[in-house]
């Protein structure tokens, strides 16, 4: 593949590391476009650590099209990127939505008119350290999942030779949905405890974690997903496979007092469960403490 812009919005965990690898691999022209203008990142990967010298741009103002537009923001950060999107996003300019949740393309279709939008399951952990660092830890077989068509092909191709890499999947819907479980449980987990992974051992907590997965799985089969009759115990023990110190999204936020991703997650659950009759008592009440969470500043 021929070298391509690639512009990395966002420099949390997911987007650091997405733009020190695509840096360190050397193969395309990588812009970041953070909050705060970094000289460069110190990345930690499991082969050692590496610094990583980046090209970033402070006013989207300045940005022009590129071939690639990364999208790492938390999902309710989406219309603040709106400007970067909108003038990174050409005719030609092909988005990944490296995003939690589901709906990837409706949440920035609004910015980037035309474009091909990729929507992209993370499964990396990837955690900011320190402001000019992050770390990558593999948790699964893949790092990323992509839709099995010439975009998701696309984008794979994209991150050759590089550090993290992403599968097309041609069940794609599934995965997505699978992806949602694994964050409804292990993200307000941790998040509400202010622990790491670790707590997920708890047999209480996973008495609890199991009761809020059968919520979600039967209103992801009422939403279309073909989630298999023991799903709740396979995603719990997919959690088991992760490191006990490993943390999580809403965990970092929580613990940076930062807001917090629970309408995308928990309230895409509640939600689709009330469109569909469906109660879910444990996520619902989930969704109220992380509201409480989130509103205090973590």
């Amino acid at each position: 593949m021929k070298p391509q812009t690639v512009a990395v919005i966002g420099l949390g965990g997911i987007g650091g590391v997405a733009a020190a690898a695509l840096q360190l691999a050397g193969r395309h022209d990588v812009l970041a476009c953070p909050r705060r203008p970094l000289a460069g990142l110190t990345f930690q990967h499991p082969g050692g650590t590496a610094e990583i010298p980046l090209r970033c741009l402070a006013d989207p103002d300045a940005a022009t099209p590129a071939d690639w537009v990364l999208l790492c923001t938390k999902t309710q950060d989406t219309p603040a990127a709106g400007a970067w999107l909108r003038r990174l996003a050409g005719p030609a300019t092909r988005v990944a939505v490296l995003q939690n949740g589901l709906g990837h393309a409706d949440r920035v279709r609004p910015f980037v008119g035309d474009a091909p939008v990729v929507p992209v399951i993370v499964y990396y952990n990837g955690e900011r350290t320190a402001p000019g660092s992050v770390r990558l830890r593999r948790v699964a077989g893949h790092d990323m999942a992509v839709p099995d068509d010439a975009h998701g092909h696309a984008f794979a191709a994209l991150l050759e030779g590089s550090m993290i890499g992403a599968h097309p999947a041609p069940d794609f819907a599934l995965l997505a949905w699978r992806k949602l479980l694994i964050n409804i449980a292990v993200n307000p987990l941790t998040a509400i405890t202010r622990q790491r992974q670790r707590v997920l051992r708890r047999p209480d907590i996973r008495a609890l974690g199991l009761a809020m997965l059968e919520e979600a799985v039967a209103v992801g089969r009422a939403e279309g997903a073909a989630l298999r009759p023991d799903e709740a115990t396979a995603i719990w023990a997919t959690l088991m496979t992760y490191p006990e110190e490993a943390g999580t999204s809403m965990y970092h936020d929580t613990m940076a007092g930062r807001p917090l991703e629970a309408e995308a997650l928990t309230g895409y659950v509640v939600a689709a469960g009330e469109r569909h009759g469906i109660p879910t008592p444990l996520n619902a009440m989930m969704l109220t403490l992380l509201r409480a969470v989130g509103d205090a500043g973590g």
